[in-house]
């Protein structure tokens, strides 16, 4: 009998700028906290993600480009020798079973604290987080962060450059600028957390400034063929309130059409709003879409594969799972094969150290049951 998901366009070959990937499934980067105290990626990190090579191609967690950008404990950085050393082991592993590497840049502004950081977070305008943070001592209320001067704004594109030049030494095959889910550059984009009134504020074109300059700067710094930009239109994670969506990425995207990326990654896509099929007419290059699954609520038993087939059909060229590879290592041959998948356990698991809920997760492999061994006519017990 033929097995339709098989078939499925998911996966089929493509490619990435120089990058040759075997599947169109793409897994999305997932903040896991495994990190230590200084950032450096540990030897767990490196069996999660070889366990995942299957993926077309593995998106790493965000990792912050300085120190101020540090959002929560635990999370991984790539500013330094020591992190660069810390992120090699992992894309050893990976490369080991066949897979391929992005790494994700994410610098929290105001999302963080200085529990976290040793230092006050940096933001757009001194506007605070309206909800409390996790620390190593417990949730906290945000503090107000300090309001960005120009000379922080050029050294912080300075940063994301060298941490991109950095994340290219660890053996990643490119890095993600991200600039969605209220983050640094999210928050710059957005009015309800940029009030500024010099050229980086005000008007829709000086909002996009301070992403499209960190673009472009990492774009210069490891070539375009090795950036990717995630956003997330609409999205109010960590308090973001845009308040003109409709004209941000049109904006933005046109900003950075000419640049040769290799891909947008639009988180949270839906092929039947507008915005998505604008932003699939004006972007050139490769999409890359996020289905909406529905955070919190069950993981589909498709994993999400009819949604992604969806945005195939729509104009994506590649789709990103997130929690459905967390749950499947081997999600690929899952999806390919009609298996059930794993669930994800407790969601709080995500994020407390450890392997349990981490690397622990079976794959078919695992759960068959050997095949007994054929007896020898003829041969006797030793």
């Amino acid at each position: 009998m033929t097995n339709t998901a098989a078939l499925s366009p998911l996966f089929e070959a493509s490619r990435l700028g120089p990058l040759h990937l075997p599947n169109r499934l793409v897994m999305a980067p997932l903040t896991r906290n495994r990190a230590g105290a200084d950032g450096v990626p540990q030897p767990i990190m490196a069996t999660y993600y070889a366990q995942r090579a299957s993926a077309g191609l593995i998106i790493a967690e965000a990792a912050t480009p300085n120190a101020v950008g540090q959002t929560y404990p635990n999370i991984p950085a790539i500013y330094n020798e020591a992190h660069v050393a810390g992120w090699r082991q992992v894309t050893d592993a990976v490369r080991a079973q066949g897979g391929r590497m992005f790494l994700q840049l994410q610098h929290g502004g105001r999302v963080g604290h200085p529990d976290n950081s040793g230092l006050m977070p940096v933001a757009p305008s001194p506007v605070p987080l309206p909800e409390t943070i996790h620390t190593p001592s417990g949730r906290q209320d945000a503090v107000v962060p300090r309001e960005m001067t120009l000379e922080d704004i050029h050294s912080t594109v300075a940063d994301f450059a060298a941490a991109a030049r950095n994340a290219v030494d660890a053996g990643f095959a490119g890095v993600e600028v991200h600039a969605a889910n209220g983050q640094l550059l999210h928050q710059f984009m957005a009015r309800g957390t940029n009030r500024r009134t010099d050229a980086y504020g005000g008007t829709v074109a000086g909002r996009i400034r301070f992403a499209v300059e960190v673009v472009r700067a990492v774009a210069e710094a490891i070539g375009p063929e090795r950036v990717g930009l995630r956003i997330s239109p609409g999205a109010s994670f960590n308090g973001i309130v845009e308040g003109d969506t409709g004209s941000i990425y049109p904006a933005l995207v046109e900003a950075l059409a000419d640049t040769g990326l290799a891909y947008l990654h639009l988180v949270f896509a839906d092929p039947d709003q507008p915005l998505f099929q604008d932003i699939r007419k004006s972007w050139p290059g490769t999409l890359m879409a996020n289905p909406v699954l529905g955070w919190g609520e069950p993981l589909p038993a498709d994993g999400g594969q009819h949604a992604g087939e969806r945005l195939l059909t729509a104009g994506a060229d590649l789709i990103s799972l997130g929690r459905a590879f967390l749950a499947n290592p081997d999600l690929v041959e899952r999806l390919r094969t009609g298996a059930p998948l794993n669930q994800v356990r407790d969601r709080h698991m995500m994020y407390v150290g450890g392997e349990t809920g981490y690397t622990d997760y079976p794959t078919l492999a695992a759960t068959r049951p050997r095949a007994a061994a054929p007896e020898l006519v003829g041969s006797s017990p030793r």
